[in-house]
């Protein structure tokens, strides 16, 4: 692994003799999601935290290992570096859920292993790993030039388990809960307790359930209570004290706020893990169910807790570039909404993977999202293949795809295990997404298509002209096109597959008599009568060849 590290250091310096040009993160995002647990088990002396353990119905919705340990050891084997990533994407790690709940139709036992069944925010899940090993994590990341974004909820906790309410010491337990299966799980919580021993949860001021001494949900995006969940409420006014069960949580660093909201409180713990780690981004979850406010105020108050986490951190910090956010609001698109308005500075492109699963013309794709981002850093998005709550894309498409995604205008999200080949796990017909949630393949990995990704990573990430450059097309059929930044900058001209003995054209890209080189190949090459003699391998990564 010290040979690879090696490499992908003299990868980065050599982008850097080109001379190519330097772009902000927020103008060439290059993310990388991981579903924490299901990626690299770095410390298995945490596997069960809280009393976790297997279904023996294929674990499709158990804790399987993995950690921020795993992560900072795939950072030092080079795997992110090896494909342009900038930044890493993990699921929320503070305490979720002890237990577990009802998946599916009576199918599985559903724990909170993709972090959005909050339990304490201030503090990590133990399955995730100790504040040393966080720190680790960032540490390394950030010497990589990477940095760490936080997935985080505040439309809603987690849902109360049966563990969990044993644990904080809930009065709401039928005797015998011990022996609760998948059928009788919810006979075994009074729902119907008295209101004050449910109000030591969070209490009916702080989110609505429906419970006894809580409101309901409401009707509205922000007032609805989404799968269930108790829904916080952030848009209220009223002073809030800290909830009955976080006050007694005897390792909860929860402490009364004066004079403060839940939101006040949602935004202050969340920043928190910013100011003391030097968390870089969030990627806010159900952003459509939150009022814009609130939003707005958390990038205020987390772009504050970085700055000065970075003040004090000097030698610890990427650059100087501020707190960034990107949402998830479902069906968003590369259209400019209000919500950039309210603390985004991207969202996720939800068209993207709709498009490409009906295998349009990539000049189509392209041309329209060129025009809303291209010379525009007003906002950005984030395409993507595969997600955990939609689908993994087509894998016999996926070395096609790939292309696609890495060579789009605008960020990019690559979802682990689309660069490896991983394939589908298990998954009820009643919980679908459960399938796009497999242990990475470590031990099966697609060499071929991984180097096909590493190759358009590390081109990626050296030229900014990918994501914002003016897009014109040079030829329809191979296709062939070009990007180029205003004013004599950063310039590409790339043709996504082609092969064997070519001719590529570069228009008015590259002078005539320039050398270049096909980044892909390898392969030098020069400019004569508007065209690029090249023995093409299966893709065209043309950039200016350095003296």
């Amino acid at each position: 692994m010290r040979f690879l590290t090696s490499c992908l250091a003299a990868l980065v310096l050599l982008g850097a003799q080109a001379g190519v040009q330097a772009a902000s993160f927020a103008d060439n995002p290059i993310v990388y999601f991981v579903i924490t647990d299901r990626f690299a088990n770095g410390n298995p002396q945490n596997d069960h935290s809280y009393g976790r353990s297997g279904d023996g119905a294929g674990e499709i919705g158990t804790f399987h290992g993995g950690d921020l340990a795993g992560i900072t050891q795939k950072l030092r084997e080079g795997w992110f570096s090896s494909l342009g990533v900038n930044a890493i994407w993990i699921t929320a790690p503070y305490e979720q859920i002890h237990g577990w709940v009802v998946g599916g139709n009576q199918e599985f036992k559903h724990y909170a292993y993709h972090g959005y069944y909050a339990l304490d925010y201030t503090v990590l899940d133990k399955n995730m790993g100790t504040p040393d090993e966080l720190r680790e994590m960032i540490d390394t990341a950030h010497r990589q030039g990477i940095r760490v974004l936080f997935d985080v909820v505040m439309n809603h906790p987690g849902y109360l388990d049966i563990q969990t309410a044993k644990d904080i010491g809930m009065d709401v337990l039928w005797k015998g809960y011990e022996a609760a299966t998948l059928r009788d799980y919810h006979g075994y919580i009074d729902y119907n307790r008295d209101k004050k021993k449910w109000a030591h949860w969070w209490g009916g001021a702080w989110v609505r359930s429906g419970l006894p001494g809580y409101p309901s949900g409401g009707s509205s995006e922000y007032t609805k209570q989404l799968a269930y969940l108790p829904d916080f409420r952030t848009e209220s006014t009223e002073y809030v004290h800290l909830p009955p069960f976080l006050h007694d949580k005897k390792d909860t660093r929860a402490v009364e706020l004066p004079q403060s909201t839940v939101r006040d409180y949602l935004v202050s713990w969340l920043s928190s893990w910013v100011r003391e780690y030097g968390v870089d981004g969030f990627r806010c979850d159900t952003v459509k169910h939150v009022e814009p406010a609130a939003w707005a105020q958390l990038k205020q108050s987390a772009t504050t807790a970085l700055a000065a986490w970075k003040s004090e951190h000097p030698q610890d910090k990427i650059d100087d570039q501020p707190f960034w956010m990107v949402g998830e609001y479902w069906g968003q698109g590369v259209e400019h909404t209000d919500l950039y308005e309210n603390g985004f500075d991207a969202m996720i492109n939800f068209d993207f993977q709709e498009r490409m699963t009906a295998n349009p013309s990539l000049e189509s794709v392209y041309s329209d999202y060129a025009k809303a981002l291209s010379g525009n850093t007003a906002y950005n998005v984030l395409s993507y293949l595969s997600s955990h709550d939609t689908r993994l894309f087509a894998r016999k498409r996926m070395h096609e795809a790939a292309s696609a995604l890495m060579l789009a205008p605008g960020g990019v999200q690559i979802f682990y295990g689309d660069e490896s080949g991983r394939e589908p796990g298990q998954a009820p017909a009643s919980d679908a997404q459960q399938a796009t949630r497999s242990d990475m393949n470590w031990a099966s990995i697609d060499q071929d298509l991984l180097a096909h990704w590493r190759k358009l990573g590390q081109f990626r990430a050296h030229h900014v002209a990918l994501a914002r450059g003016t897009h014109v097309r040079l030829q329809g059929e191979p296709y062939v096109f070009s990007r180029v930044m205003a004013q004599g900058g950063d310039r590409v001209v790339v043709a996504p597959a082609l092969k064997g003995e070519v001719d590529v054209p570069v228009g008015q890209v590259f002078a005539e008599g320039a050398k270049v080189v096909d980044a892909y190949s390898g392969q030098s090459g020069q400019v004569h009568d508007g065209k690029v003699k090249l023995v093409a391998q299966g893709t065209v990564l043309l950039e200016a060849k350095q003296p």
